[in-house]
């Protein structure tokens, strides 16, 4: 059994994999992450032959890392600590891609022909470019709608907080279906255009991936064409284990 953990900045999401399957995925909210609930999320599997990490949080990463060699004896491998994701990366400076993007562009490269671009919608959405021969070619970072709909409450003095949901209408005609409105269709409209001016580059035919807790919206608003895959990041950091570690099965 193979346990991948991909830890981000609102959610930490977990899954188990035996026979290269996929066989029980579990998250865990970043900010109250516990030691106590990973252990109650693992108590079925004990047998866990080996974990993985992929982190954009380096204080939990050490956290877990701790959590999981008590749990079964042995540290687990931490993707960009020694461990490279093998894709050939063409951005000016390697190191500062984020590894969770090289892990979706990894995966993305394995699991659907290219040129590719693939939407990661969560605390931040990011576009990320795979060219026809899988080089990842870089993206585009910008901020999650629960980020703007958090900012718009914290930045100004009378907005109130509005809660992420599909929106009634276009035409907002009250302040929070104002403000859900202008996130929810400004993402999806901003994600659309993005996505047309990447084609003209990449190529019409280029197909859309999107992962992350928020791309339902997203897919539902833009029109664009996309194919969800919700467990991209668990099954790149499988694959990362797979291709750089051992080719036997587990």
């Amino acid at each position: 059994m193979l346990l991948t953990i991909d830890v981000g900045n609102t959610n930490i999401s977990g899954g188990i994999f035996v026979g290269g399957k996929l066989k029980y995925q579990f998250d865990i909210v970043t900010k109250t992450y516990k030691k106590t609930e990973l252990a109650k999320k693992l108590r079925a599997y004990p047998e866990i032959s080996a974990s993985i990490i992929c982190s954009v949080v380096p204080k939990l990463t050490r956290v877990i890392q701790r959590d999981l060699k008590l749990f079964y004896g042995r540290n687990p491998y931490i993707i960009g600590k020694g461990l490279i994701v093998p894709i050939e990366n063409r951005y000016r400076v390697p190191k500062q891609v984020g590894q969770d993007r090289l892990v979706n562009a990894y995966a993305a490269s394995n699991l659907y022909a290219g040129p590719l671009i693939v939407i990661d919608s969560g605390t931040a959405i990011t576009f990320d470019v795979i060219s026809k021969d899988q080089a990842y070619l870089g993206g585009l970072i910008f901020p999650g709608m629960n980020i703007s709909l958090e900012a718009l409450k914290e930045k100004t003095a009378l907005l109130p907080q509005v809660k992420l949901q599909q929106p009634k209408m276009l035409i907002g005609r009250d302040t929070k279906n104002s403000i859900l409105s202008g996130v929810v269709f400004g993402t999806a409209a901003l994600s659309k255009e993005l996505a047309t001016r990447i084609k003209q580059y990449l190529g019409k035919n280029a197909r859309i991936i999107g992962t992350g807790g928020d791309i339902s919206l997203i897919k539902r608003n833009s029109g664009m064409k996309i194919k969800i895959n919700r467990n991209l990041s668990l099954i790149g950091i499988k694959l990362v284990y797979e291709n750089t570690i051992t080719k036997e099965q587990y």
